[in-house]
Parts: C-alpha cells; sequence; structure tokens
C-alpha cells in the first residue's frame, strides 16, 4: 500500500466529520429551517460534487453559445474566485483578472455585450442586481453554485470529470467531494466531461450505471482544441517545442495534447495562480534553455486572462501563446433539448 494511499485513510475521520456537517447543512435547506431563495426568472446552475478541476468552465462557456444562438438575453453570476476584491461587481471587457476573476472576464471577453457578467460572494445580491439592471434578462447562468443553497436555480446541472468520477471520490480532505453524493439528487442533468473521443457505448453505459442517476439525463462531452492564438504577433517559423505554463486544477488533458504533436515540458502553477514578475522571469529564463529553436510558450485561455496585461510579458520578446478550447457534447441534440424543454420554448 503506497504512502499517499495510507495518508488519505488517516483523514477519513475527518471526512466524516465534513461530511456530516455538509449533509446537515443542506437538510436544515430541505426542510426549509434555512430559508433559500428561488430565482423569480429562468436560471441554470452550472456546479459539480469536487473541488476544481473538472471541466466547468468550457461547459458553462457552451451553454451560453447554445443560449445566445437562441437569442435569448442572458446573463452569468459568479463568485470570481481568486479576485483581490469583495462584493458586487459587474464585469467588462476592460476588466482585471485581479479584480473580478479570471472566469467571469473569460466569459465576458469570449461574448462581450451578448451577456451580462456579475460576480458576487452572495449570490442573492447578485441575482437582485441582475434583476434590476438587467429587467431585459431572460435566463442567468449560475456559475459554481450548486453547494450555495442561499439561492435555488431552476435547473441544474453537474459536471464530473471522466477520470474522476464523483462516485469513486472521498469526502474532504482525504478526497475531493464537497459533499456526499446523495446530493447528486438536487440535479437535473449530469455531464461527464473530458471524455476520450472513443469512449464506447458499452463504457458510457458502465458509467451511467456507476453515478446512479437518471441514465436519459446523463450526458458526455470531450474537450476540443482550436489553434493556438498568440499574445501579440504570430511566429514564422514551425513549432517544434514548447514550454507550457498553466495556474489550473487539472492541465493533465492539455499537457497530453501538446505532447502528442509537439516536444512539451511544463512549468505548473496552483489553480487561480496570480502570476508575478518573479514568476516570468523564471519562466523566461527557463524558455531561454529548454530548447534551442522553434519554440514557444503556451498557457491556457484563463490563465491568459491574467497574464496578458502584465508589464514582464508585453515588454518580453518571448513567443507567448494561449490555447482556446471548446467542449463538444456527444447527444448534443438531446441535451438542448432538454435545455430548451425547461426553457419553455
Amino acid at each position: 500500500m503506497d504512502k499517499g494511499f495510507n495518508f488519505r485513510l488517516l483523514l477519513l475521520p475527518l471526512s466524516w466529520i465534513y461530511g456530516v456537517v455538509t449533509f446537515v447543512r443542506n437538510k436544515l435547506y430541505d426542510f426549509g429551517v434555512f430559508s433559500s431563495y428561488a430565482i423569480p426568472k429562468k436560471s441554470i446552475g452550472v456546479g459539480n460534487l469536487s473541488v476544481g478541476g473538472t471541466g466547468k468552465t468550457p461547459q458553462v462557456n457552451y451553454l451560453m453559445s447554445q443560449l445566445i444562438d437562441l437569442q435569448l438575453n442572458i446573463s452569468t453570476l459568479s463568485r470570481g474566485y481568486g479576485r483581490s476584491s469583495k462584493g458586487l461587481k459587474e464585469v467588462f471587457t476592460t476588466s482585471q483578472a485581479a479584480e473580478v476573476g479570471d472566469e467571469p472576464l473569460f466569459y465576458k471577453k469570449r461574448f462581450g455585450d451578448k451577456i451580462n457578467v456579475v460576480v458576487a460572494e452572495k449570490r442573492k445580491i447578485g441575482v437582485d442586481f441582475i434583476l434590476k439592471k438587467f429587467p431585459e434578462n431572460e435566463v442567468i447562468i449560475l456559475d459554481d453554485a450548486f453547494q450555495h443553497r442561499a439561492v435555488k436555480a431552476g435547473f441544474n446541472i453537474l459536471i464530473t470529470d471522466y477520470s474522476d468520477l464523483f462516485c469513486n471520490d472521498f469526502m474532504l480532505p482525504a478526497g475531493n467531494l464537497r459533499e456526499w453524493t446523495c446530493g447528486k439528487k438536487r440535479a437535473q442533468a449530469i455531464i461527464v466531461s473530458k471524455c476520450p473521443t472513443t469512449i464506447s457505448e458499452e463504457k458510457m453505459a458502465e458509467i451511467k450505471i456507476q453515478l446512479g442517476f437518471h441514465s436519459d439525463v446523463i450526458f458526455f462531452s470531450e474537450i476540443s482544441y482550436s489553434e493556438l492564438k498568440p499574445f501579440s504577433n504570430a511566429v514564422d517559423f514551425p513549432i517544434e517545442n514548447i514550454l507550457l505554463v498553466t495556474g489550473i486544477a487539472n492541465p493533465s488533458p492539455l499537457f497530453s495534447y501538446l505532447d502528442s504533436k509537439y516536444n512539451v515540458e511544463h512549468i505548473r502553477f496552483k489553480d487561480h495562480h496570480i502570476f508575478t514578475e518573479k514568476n516570468i522571469v523564471e519562466i523566461n529564463e527557463k524558455f531561454d534553455t529548454f530548447a534551442n529553436v522553434n519554440k514557444i510558450i503556451v498557457t491556457t485561455e484563463k490563465d491568459y486572462m491574467r497574464l496578458e496585461n502584465l508589464v514582464e510579458i508585453k515588454s518580453s520578446e518571448k513567443h507567448w501563446f494561449y490555447q482556446p478550447i471548446e467542449t463538444k457534447i456527444k447527444d448534443k441534440h438531446k441535451f438542448n433539448l432538454c435545455i430548451n424543454e425547461y426553457l419553455e420554448i
């Protein structure tokens, strides 16, 4: 038995305590002891039972694209994790990631005036702001608010990683679960994210049984990578070597994808890392030595939100790129129909 597993077993008593506390808290909401504000307009929550790395951001991005295609007026509300500010803030394309968080800024820059983006730790305050300032709003997307029981979305989507299904995990701190898996009952649909493109019907059927949820509303998605985009200027040489720089919870899929095409070395920071001048100096030093020719630095699109305005990068002669990603849902028509039925359109 490896040391990591032994240490995990030692933390199980703490996990049980944490699990009981969250279970009781949820029951108090279920029984109406704690009040939960039902959003008066259509609202869709996208969250997970685990902490970080499930691929929630591209799923929210997909949902926004679909609702925009339906010509609906939408807003998104999130906590703005990792920001230095507090309270409620509306997000603009000119906002800074440090001020509003990288994910909300990512959404705003992706869709511009087609969506309203708001951050607030207390989601009820954020919802009230949206309803008052944007009375024409038709749908509110709650980003990562599944455990925020003070507000109640009309439709909840749970995301779980193909390689780390919530049904195979432990409660914090022994595992990564925020609450026991019975919390899935509050969801109306589950998306298994980051699936291999070759996933078989048999494997999907097996996972549906494991998840113990309504099989007709369990969907499977995969990551789709588009062309690398330069921070400023493109390069005029064939790319052979990549120094990958990430500050996200689970960069393994991106590393594997790039490693299949290029020679890749990876500098990994913690999720939502705030990059400093010292970090850029270290990255540049590594870049100067890890390969001789035809090399670039690549980061994620979320990390780009925190890196693009750094003076150290703008003044650098290094070649910085970011990797845009999308998500593809295998039974897209059925999933869209599920959302449309809730929206009554």
